[in-house]
């Protein structure tokens, strides 16, 4: 018998033995093919355990995120950070949420929102740092400047980030009403806030934060100026092309710097039928920022206001702005006088004596002399 050895594999007698290479190569494939899928089954499992592990630490950090979202404390915790990216429609859109049921399911310390409307800096601050010291949950601030303004507040001030998305404001002209519905509305987001106060940087208190508190919740009513003046400066300023939305003996002045609850706030953000006749028919002679709080409260809610402002200002030295006070003017005898000054309002339908809870126009070189007597005269 004849043997050869050829390259795939052996011939005997001359004969190819097809049947036993064809096993050969068969069972070599599925041994190859079996590996690999073991290979890939290990990978998998492999990986499978990796995820096991770190699913748990993935859904720990997801959970607690939709938690929050899903949460009461998210609708009822006030932002931490005032800066947002809605446009004014939005913002008041927003702030027009009213709960309709009014047993509410959480305990809620009401907090007066003061809202300071400013060009630039604060610079009364120091004062106004000790003036609400001690009271963190019964107030929040609000502050709206020019938008190239950049503060400079330590992180330790109760001014720091209280900034809000702001826009150019012109006094005498609709965007300074714009200024202050927009101050309204960022406060409004916070459902705490219950009383909403104007201010200005030249604004000081004239009694401790306790007083102004009990004198501010206790009341019934909101502290506005509103009155008919009928000389030029008042009816005079009324453009008849307003009625009948707004009639000329509807028409009131009073003062932009007030004190609104939070219905009257929320029914100043939500104007949408007075508002639209000042924008275009209240032009800048007629000064919209005495005229549009005035003329839309009466109309709307007469019988929640007292007429009356709670911020004194002096206008006897004549002239198109009242008077402002530096250092020289803070004595002893004018702070004084301003606490504890004779006059007469209407509190709660009561005669009283004490009638005003803020004082402008102070100059910043009046800080110096008010941080001194402040204590004396202001009671903080």
């Amino acid at each position: 018998m004849k043997v050869e050895f050829g390259n795939m594999g052996i011939l005997e007698n001359g004969k190819d033995n097809k049947p036993l290479s064809l096993k050969v190569l068969q069972f070599l494939l599925l041994f190859l093919g079996l590996g690999i899928a073991l290979s890939i089954l290990s990978m998998c499992m492999l990986r499978f355990a990796e995820l096991k592990n770190v699913l748990p630490v993935v859904q720990s950090r997801i959970n607690p995120c939709f938690q929050r979202q899903n949460s009461l404390e998210n609708w009822i915790r006030p932002l931490s950070n005032l800066h947002h990216s809605m446009n004014d429609a939005e913002l008041f859109w927003r702030a027009s949420f009213v709960p309709q049921m009014k047993k509410l399911p959480f305990k809620r310390t009401p907090k007066i929102a003061f809202l300071f409307l400013t060009r630039g800096s604060l610079p009364l601050a120091p004062l106004w740092e000790r003036f609400f010291k001690g009271n963190e949950e019964l107030y929040s601030i609000y502050i709206h400047n020019l938008p190239s303004y950049k503060p400079d507040f330590p992180t330790s001030s109760v001014f720091y980030g209280r900034q809000i998305p702001s826009q150019v404001a012109e006094w005498g002209d609709i965007s300074i009403t714009d200024a202050e519905r927009r101050l309204l509305a960022n406060a409004l987001l916070d459902i705490s806030n219950e009383w909403f106060i104007i201010l200005s940087e030249s604004c000081i208190p004239l009694h401790n934060f306790s007083v102004i508190y009990r004198y501010i919740s206790e009341s019934r009513y909101s502290f506005v100026s509103v009155f008919d003046d009928p000389r030029s400066v008042g009816r005079g300023r009324y453009n008849w092309k307003m009625s009948p939305v707004v009639k000329i003996t509807q028409w009131r002045k009073g003062s932009q710097w007030f004190e609104v609850n939070r219905k009257l706030a929320v029914d100043i953000v939500t104007d949408e039928v007075y508002y639209p006749k000042f924008k275009q028919f209240c032009k800048p002679s007629c000064y919209v920022d005495e005229h549009y709080f005035p003329t839309m409260l009466h109309i709307q809610s007469p019988h929640l206001l007292t007429n009356t402002s709670l911020t004194w200002v002096d206008w006897h030295r004549g002239g198109a702005h009242p008077a402002t006070f530096g250092k020289a003017d803070v004595t002893d005898k004018f702070l004084k006088q301003l606490s504890e000054g004779q006059r007469t309002c209407v509190y709660n339908n009561q005669t009283t004596s004490y009638c005003l809870l803020f004082a402008r126009k102070f100059s910043p070189s009046a800080l110096d002399p008010l941080l001194k007597l402040s204590s004396k005269y202001l009671g903080f």
